[in-house]
């Protein structure tokens, strides 16, 4: 061990700038997909399933297979099934990571953060060898590939949200600029495509991923802790492999005991009126001694509005990436050409959300070091901080939606801008929130659980995918039109906490006000009961 002192904050800084760079370069890496779909494509991925025909001579209709003789063209007659099955690898793929979420929030608040990153790893190791073992005669591969890939990256991300407890007044920075990270990690699969583009094999790439494992492993054992970074910080904390004294702190104990204080003083979520689905709110919040349980927090409207919150615009981004190849052929009239700029145009756009990320926690954290309001507590200016970051979100994702929707193909690297913008945003600002607003004792499970959910959501990427493609005929203006409506339910969330938190102020004033008045009768009590005394004696 580091020791104390200038030794811990070593240790700090290595593992907030290895966290960053776990998050930039493994986390997020699938939500790439555009780039790798070019690259499958064009080694003849799902390829079987195509109505084409050789020796074609319409240049608009040509596409190239891996394995032909250069002097034979194809004609693509019909593909859209090809496309169709890719779209189906990243809707299962993004599905059954966010639906394992809850059960895997369960083993990182009770096993601890080795047991959930060794997990990761082997997921990631697993995922990247199915890529590399992978040919177009076995496409379903990719299934359990990208699962794994994208399973794995969450579980790092979620280990990695921890990290900012140990930075106080930069917690939601930290947060923040790791979702930025996660996000901007997509750039990985642009490099692997530069790099097919220029002679390097898919499976070369994917096999030097899988050899990254290692920096996991090494990551999991020196630099983090065996359960949790509690938050507040306790004072000598100490984590990973050391050769001297280990970590004999009870972290649970520890989290348990601060979310017991703030309830005994009236900061606990669980005790305020602005939560009706939650039992008896005053009569939890007199018992000092317990902590606001998972069932109170699950059944509060605040969880509820931000599971819309994020749901709505999950779906949104999912559809988005999920179709975007097929909408940039669409819009490029097949121009192959045209469609790789815009596909690298898109990655490269990815590597922007680790700086767009700050300036949301930036946002949340702008509270940080002000005095407070008279009787306002940490958790109500967190809160109230939170609401601007939850209203901004929900305001970049509308004007995305809306570009996203026009037919105009040059407008599409404005939405590429607002996509990254959002998304870094809105996964940071859905990990922070749930960190400040409910007990830390219940993080892995509630954050679990709002993407165990939201991905029950996500599911309806692939009707609309099928509608377009079938009834609609490939236009999906009226599919657009119906989400972007959809985004207007995720405003409900920031207006219900901005008003939760002003009536948390009249309350406070109007509290102020009526001490004021009984001080003041108090002085003049005194005052009158010697002038009816002196009055009588007259």
């Amino acid at each position: 061990m580091l020791g104390c002192g200038g030794g811990a904050k070593l240790r700090h800084s290595l593992t907030v700038a290895s966290g960053f760079v776990e998050n930039l370069c493994f986390s997020g890496i699938a939500y790439s997909w555009a780039s790798l779909v070019f690259i499958l494509k064009n080694d003849g991925y799902f390829s079987d399933l195509c109505d084409i025909t050789a020796n074609a001579t319409d240049p608009g209709d040509i596409i190239t297979l891996s394995g032909e003789w250069p002097g034979d063209n194809i004609i693509q007659a019909d593909c859209s099934v090809q496309d169709e099955q890719f779209s189906l690898v990243f809707t299962v793929a993004s599905f059954s990571t966010n639906f394992l979420r809850f059960p895997l929030g369960f083993l990182f608040d009770c096993f601890g953060t080795m047991a959930t990153r060794l997990l990761a790893t082997c997921l990631y190791t697993t995922g990247t060898l199915l890529i590399t073992v992978s040919s177009p005669e076995q496409s379903a591969l990719l299934f359990p590939a990208i699962s794994c890939l994208i399973t794995s990256g969450m579980l790092f991300y979620t280990t990695n949200a921890q990290v900012g407890n140990l930075f106080d007044s930069h917690r939601s920075t930290v947060i923040s600029v790791y979702a930025g990270a996660f996000d901007s990690s997509a750039a990985v699969f642009l490099i692997i495509k530069v790099m097919y583009e220029g002679g390097v094999s898919l499976r070369s790439s994917f096999l030097i991923l899988s050899v990254c494992s290692v920096i996991h492993l090494l990551r999991t054992f020196f630099l983090m802790p065996n359960t949790h970074i509690p938050y507040p910080l306790p004072e000598g904390f100490t984590y990973g492999v050391s050769p001297g004294k280990s970590n004999s702190y009870n972290v649970e104990e520890i989290e348990k005991t601060r979310e017991t204080g703030m309830t005994s003083e009236g900061e606990g979520l669980a005790e305020t009126d602005d939560m009706p689905l939650q039992p008896d709110d005053g009569q939890q919040s007199e018992d000092s001694g317990k902590v606001a349980s998972f069932r109170s927090c699950v059944q509060s409207w605040f969880f509820l509005w931000h599971l819309v919150w994020l749901s709505v615009m999950q779906l949104r981004h999912y559809l988005f990436i999920g179709t975007l190849n097929p909408m940039l052929n669409r819009l490029a009239d097949n121009d192959s050409a045209l469609v790789s700029q815009y596909t690298n145009a898109f990655a490269f756009t990815q590597l922007c959300g680790v700086l767009c990320a700050p300036w949301n926690g930036l946002i949340m954290d702008r509270h940080k070091g002000k005095p407070l309001a008279p009787g306002e507590t940490d958790k109500e200016a967190d809160l109230r901080s939170s609401s601007l970051s939850l209203f901004l979100t929900s305001l970049q994702c509308l004007l995305f939606s809306i570009c996203a929707s026009s037919p105009l193909l040059p407008l599409q690297y404005l939405t590429f801008i607002l996509q990254v913008l959002n998304r870094s945003f809105l996964y940071g600002g859905n990990a922070a929130f749930i960190s400040m607003a409910f007990p830390g004792v219940h993080f892995g499970k509630l954050y679990g659980l709002v993407m165990s959910l939201s991905a029950v959501v996500s599911l309806l990427q692939y009707p609309c995918f099928a509608l377009v493609k079938g009834a609609l005929g490939g236009a999906p203006f009226y599919v657009n039109i119906a989400l972007t409506l959809l985004t207007l339910l995720a405003f409900i969330h920031p207006i219900n906490i901005f008003y939760h938190c002003r009536k948390l102020t009249n309350q406070r004033e109007d509290m102020a006000g009526g001490a004021a008045i009984t001080l003041a009768e108090a002085k003049i009590n005194p005052i009158f009961h010697q002038y009816v005394l002196l009055d009588s004696c007259q």
